[in-house]
């Protein structure tokens, strides 16, 4: 009996220090808070988080529902801190121990604020405008909208990670001091990183493009697809992906065509030598008829410069004028409204009885081969008709 009761001793004083000097029972229990935490979770989630779900789908604007799916995460999260800092409470650990759970707990609650803030940044980048709106800016594009939002999501990252290191005595600013002096000398071998960088930040500030616009910069036409804090890449018209640093691009002449009020159409039509002043006239008139009536093209002298004009006296024709621009920039459209003005212009050239000139040659011979009738019949004829001088004319 005796060795069956010291059995029995050996066996409560495990149960009440098997784990750093903490009874099994403690533990137990601790893991029980933390397991109800964890059912309280899901209750939390299924019961407020969907009835807050459901009130936000019925308002007219995605802000609230983007907030509320920002913030699902870490809301869950807090009950696994607060079920943590419950079961700690129920156990008495040494003091050592007490310590690094505090220092745990605080740097769980560091951590779900932060990542709270950086969750939000997406969904509050509305905000962005109105920021810039109270300093007197106009409102934001989509891509300068993006950059901001990413430098604040890399500045709440690296103020909760030095918060962090804080919470376990990490001395931050010493660490910071000493990588002074490794920057610098880092600095002379990154100056092309350096320079893209603040390239980019000119691009984005100073609005030159935006994702999405046709532009030709660096050598390269094409559609915008993103703009790094290093790097830009557009697509090119074959498909291809061509990635270009920042700095290229803002030192050089950038031409952003998707910001074109109008698209011009200039053409130099060519007609006979044989068209007389009254069919010039007529054609002039017509294709400004063709223009001024139509809805296709922008004609308000306040916008656009029109001019129809017979031009000038070229080789083989007399060359008309055309300079006018149409209402769209959009390619597919723009091309679909110059078919119908060549269409049109071709009906209304033919249509006073004059024709399009084209490339030819005139020569004229002072004399004939050899001087023999014998060898050409028509020599009498063609000697009547001959002119004095030798000349070609070409267009």
């Amino acid at each position: 009996m005796e060795s069956m009761s010291g059995l029995w001793t050996e066996v409560l004083s495990v149960w009440q220090t098997a784990l750093f000097g903490v009874g099994v029972g403690q533990v137990l229990s601790a893991l029980a808070v933390f397991i109800l935490f964890l059912l309280l979770r899901r209750v939390f989630t299924r019961i407020v988080l969907g009835t807050l779900g459901s009130i936000t789908r019925r308002t007219m604007n995605a802000f609230d529902d983007e907030l509320i799916t920002a913030l699902e995460q870490p809301l869950r999260f807090v009950f696994v801190i607060i079920g943590l800092y419950a079961a700690t409470q129920v156990v008495s650990f040494p003091e050592e121990i007490n310590v690094l759970l505090t220092r745990l707990v605080r740097s769980l609650i560091a951590f779900a604020i932060f990542w709270t803030l950086y969750r939000c940044v997406e969904p509050l980048s509305f905000l962005i405008d109105k920021a810039f709106g109270a300093l007197g800016h106009t409102t934001l594009g989509d891509s300068l909208k993006e950059f901001v939002a990413k430098l604040a999501c890399f500045v709440i990252v690296c103020v909760g990670v030095v918060a962090v290191l804080e919470e376990w005595q990490f001395n931050v600013g010493a660490v910071l001091g000493g990588l002074g002096l490794v920057g610098m000398a880092v600095a002379f071998g990154a100056q092309n990183l350096i320079a893209n960088l603040f390239a980019g930040v000119t691009i984005f500030l100073d609005g030159i493009f935006e994702k999405g616009d046709w532009i030709r910069g660096a050598g390269v036409e094409g559609t915008v697809e993103d703009i790094g804090f290093r790097t830009t890449k557009i697509r090119r018209f074959d498909k291809a992906l061509t990635t270009i640093p920042n700095d290229k691009l803002a030192g050089d002449a950038v031409i952003n065509f998707s910001r074109m009020t109008n698209r011009r159409i200039y053409w130099k039509i060519g007609v006979e030598y044989s068209a007389t002043e009254g069919q010039l006239r007529q054609i002039v008139n017509g294709i400004k008829e063709h223009i001024y009536d139509n809805d296709d093209f922008e004609t308000d002298p306040a916008k656009v410069t029109t001019l129809i004009h017979v031009d000038s006296f070229n080789d083989s024709s007399i060359d008309i004028l055309l300079y006018c621009f149409t209402s769209t920039t959009r390619w597919p459209q723009w091309m679909r409204v110059k078919e119908d003005l060549a269409f049109a212009i071709k009906g209304i050239v033919e249509g006073t009885g004059s024709g399009f000139a084209f490339p030819s040659t005139s020569i004229y011979v002072e004399t004939l081969p050899f001087g023999t009738p014998e060898a050409f019949p028509n020599a009498a004829n063609t000697s009547s008709n001959v002119s004095p001088n030798v000349s070609e004319e070409t267009q």
